[in-house]
């Protein structure tokens, strides 16, 4: 992911944080703020209670990659964030999950069609 589309300063996280609608699920919690920019900007939060560093970072990968694929709206700050479940997770639940979140956010560009497990 390019840096200028990830969010990189605490400032911008906890505004989305502290302003930010939730969306949750139960490997993923989404929060989204309109940015009002021309790009949308992507922050991954996964804890120490998630697993040690090996974990952690590759749950980051998982979700990159999965937001990477998707076609995601314009303009808003997300920040994903990583519930205990996760770990167990492997590539498609992880997209089911972040696909669920982001059309009841109403973020996707196209209804993406899904390989692995029905989405409701």
């Amino acid at each position: 992911m390019a840096k200028r589309l990830a969010l990189t300063r605490r400032a911008q996280y906890l505004a989305v944080y502290e302003s930010g609608r939730a969306f949750a699920e139960n490997l993923l919690v989404i929060k989204i703020l309109s940015n009002g920019l021309d790009t949308t900007r992507v922050g991954f939060s996964v804890t120490k209670d998630i697993g040690k560093a090996t974990v952690r970072n590759r749950v980051k990968r998982l979700l990159k990659e999965n937001v990477r694929l998707l076609g995601i709206k314009d303009g808003w700050d997300i920040v994903f964030i990583a519930r205990r479940g996760i770990v167990d997770a492997d590539y498609h639940k992880l997209r089911a999950s972040a696909v669920k979140l982001l059309r009841r956010a109403d973020l996707l560009i196209n209804d993406v069609k899904t390989v692995g497990p029905e989405i409701n």
